[in-house]
């Protein structure tokens, strides 16, 4: 492994720890040259599907790409790190129970927007923005009023329900 800090290509194991359900293991590393500690994270090699880009290009699924993109659009919200490693680890479990092997790049965004509009609504619209690629203010509004239709729709099924559950 090799260093972050200092480039250096031996180290030692600090602490070793199984992650999330087994999927990974997390060491904590001492390199031996500058002595500072970093993280590495394992995970077994997986055959996820190629995604497939909208001119066509077939490319690998790529875990840290998907983060990156999830991250950027939680970018200053109070959104923490972990919710978004747990998403992408969703995610990454509904690709591996799918048969096929290729998704198009707009239904992996589709899967991505599911769980972001769970997560934070701003991030969910900062990430419609660009994979639905709005090219007006327009657009960024009739997203969000949908995004408040349905918060509306979710609050009078919620009421119905807490009615029905004191009349019986």
């Amino acid at each position: 492994m090799k260093c972050p800090f200092c480039g250096h290509t031996e180290d030692r194991v600090v602490d070793s720890r199984v992650g999330r359900d087994g999927e990974f293991i997390r060491r904590r590393r001492e390199c031996l040259k500058c002595h500072r500690r970093y993280t590495t994270y394992e995970y077994i090699e997986d055959v996820l599907p190629h995604v497939v880009k909208r001119d066509g290009r077939r490319e690998p699924f790529d875990r840290q790409k998907l983060r990156a993109s999830i991250l950027k659009s939680c970018e200053k919200r109070s959104v923490g790190v972990q919710a978004v490693d747990d998403v992408v680890g969703e995610i990454e479990s509904q690709l591996h129970d799918r048969a096929e092997k290729e998704i198009s790049s707009e239904e992996l965004g589709k899967i991505v927007m599911e769980h972001l509009q769970k997560l934070d609504p701003v991030a969910y619209v900062r990430f419609a923005s660009v994979y639905r690629k709005f090219k007006d203010v327009g657009q960024f509004v009739d997203e969000v009023r949908g995004l408040q239709r349905d918060d509306k729709a979710k609050a009078a099924t919620a009421a119905k329900s807490k009615a029905v559950a004191k009349a019986k």
